[in-house]
């Protein structure tokens, strides 16, 4: 399946971009913070737009990092479940989590996009601060696709599944071998 190399790459990239953004939303939100920290330090008064404009960056943030916690494996697994099924079912059982992933992805995908198009509003940070509810609905679509991009990777999203140190493949091979009373 050489169609999947460029696609891992781009898989990669993509996550490593979604990195950088998503760090970029936290030093944001760490500078609007410290701009309104220091601004009441010195004044005694506060600025009324630092606290609405720093949680916009919240849902970029969270979602964000969403894909990139399921790109390194880093989701919730049942361990010891998984661990005690035969070769057939634990097979099973890796397909249907990436199809459950898959089936969260598209429907991110699908209903985001909807959410997206039909955000109107506006929120008012400040009288000058004006920022479209589309900045917060985008990361929506944009975090299924992301999720949807990274299934290609396959079976590599779920290493840590089962253990830091193992593999599904690994597993399945060592499970061969043994003998269960």
């Amino acid at each position: 399946m050489r169609f999947l190399t460029p696609l891992r790459r781009l898989s990669d990239w993509v996550n490593q971009a979604a990195i950088v953004l998503c760090v970029a939303c936290v030093l944001v939100m760490l500078g609007i913070s410290f701009t309104a920290f220091t601004y009441k330090l010195f004044t005694g008064s506060s600025l009324s737009w630092t606290y609405s404009l720093a949680r916009l960056f919240l849902p970029w943030i969270g979602f964000l990092s969403m894909t990139i916690s399921l790109r390194y494996g880093e989701h919730v697994a049942m361990t010891l479940l998984v661990r005690t099924l035969p070769r057939a079912l634990l097979k099973l059982a890796a397909a249907l989590c990436l199809g459950v992933i898959a089936l969260f992805g598209a429907l991110l995908l699908w209903y985001g996009w909807g959410y997206f198009e039909s955000a109107r509003q506006v929120y008012m940070v400040s009288d000058q601060i004006q920022v479209s509810a589309k900045f917060t609905a985008v990361v929506l679509p944009l975090s299924g696709a992301i999720i949807l991009l990274h299934l290609v990777q396959g079976f590599a999203l779920l290493e840590h599944f089962l253990d830091d140190e193992t593999i599904i493949e690994e597993l399945i091979d060592a499970g061969d071998g043994e003998k269960r009373s």
